[in-house]
């Protein structure tokens, strides 16, 4: 019997408040370790790779939705996804520098023809980045997002360096997230002039077919996993949590953000499973999303989705109508 410990990658920024709870747990002790990704999604898309140099370095990934979900689209069979994650939006910010070289940027629109700073090809940061091109008519006369200069800048810092011109890694704009950014723009580092919320839900869970999903110990302290997960997310997120401020301390004690910008965060993100109703005056990015948990997924979402990721040229259709369950281990999760 195997007595490993499932590695599970993440992003460590606020929306992992509920999978650092479950770690630090006697469960989570007992069998699963965390895997720090400050790169992002497409680092863990590197890390569930066995073919990378070093290896397959994580069992399981907490990392965005367009990410995960190209993935499988392009023909990458090593993950299935197997839950949700947060079924709100994430805002990405539309960063430039503070620089007297970035001063001619000063709209969305004057970035048109700007080099585009991305952590890996398949990150997040790179598949906005098309699909802000989409949302501006930056199409071609085909209806084709323009060809686009992508400067692969690798880590957070240096997607700041390169807005900045540092030589070597010099950019026009990147995108990241607004809060994890937003200490840095107050700073004076970088300059916000846009932003742009993802049209689905921004957090989902995949698991290695070589690992989680194959080896039986494994794949039953998966199902262990996902559901102790829902646990914790209904611990942690919930109206007494939300009203009584105690969500937003530990969110400020343990990333040490400013307390009002975690209020303007919290009160508007919600991690699947959480009972709290969607905020007042947000649409929600997917009908089914408030019926999902750690352990199921909505087809929906994934068929939207990919209807908008491939208007953005991120993917090609396929000759037949999508299969979303080719996209999901239906025998861990279920679709809603």
């Amino acid at each position: 019997m195997s007595t490993a410990k499932l590695r599970v990658g993440y992003v460590p920024e606020h929306f992992s408040a509920p999978l650092l709870m479950l770690a630090n747990s006697p469960w989570g002790s007992k069998n699963m370790e965390l895997v720090e990704q400050a790169s992002g999604t497409g680092q863990m898309l590197t890390s569930l790779d066995r073919s990378q140099p070093g290896g397959q370095k994580i069992d399981v990934a907490v990392a965005l939705t367009e990410g995960l979900i190209t993935g499988i689209a392009k023909g990458r069979t090593d993950y299935k996804l197997v839950g949700s994650y947060v079924r709100s939006s994430l805002t990405w910010a539309i960063i430039t520098g503070t620089s007297p070289e970035a001063a001619k940027y000063q709209t969305v629109g004057d970035l048109r023809h700007a080099k585009v700073g991305v952590s890996r090809i398949g990150s997040g940061s790179h598949l906005m980045a098309s699909v802000l091109a989409l949302q501006q008519g930056w199409v071609t006369s085909e209806g084709r997002v323009e060809d686009r200069e992508f400067v692969v800048n690798n880590d957070f810092q240096t997607l700041r360096d390169g807005v900045n011109q540092k030589p070597g890694h010099e950019t026009g704009f990147f995108m990241w997230e607004w809060f994890t950014t937003k200490p840095f723009k107050d700073a004076g580092e970088v300059r916000y002039i846009g932003s742009l919320p993802t049209p689905w839900p921004s957090w989902t869970i995949a698991a290695s077919t070589h690992t989680a999903l194959d080896d039986m110990d494994r794949k039953d302290v998966l199902e262990e996993f996902l559901h102790e997960l829902d646990e914790t997310i209904r611990a942690f997120a919930n109206e007494e949590t939300r009203k009584d401020g105690s969500l937003e301390a530990h969110i400020e004690m343990v990333h040490h953000y400013r307390p009002e910008d975690i209020k303007a965060w919290a009160s508007q993100v919600r991690w699947a499973g959480e009972r709290t109703p969607d905020p007042e005056g947000v649409t929600p990015t997917d009908p089914q999303a408030q019926k999902t948990n750690a352990f199921t997924l909505s087809g929906g979402m994934i068929r939207n989705t990919l209807a908008t990721l491939e208007k953005a040229g991120v993917v090609s259709s396929p000759a037949q109508p999508w299969d979303v369950t080719t996209f999901v281990d239906t025998d861990v999760a279920r679709l809603v």
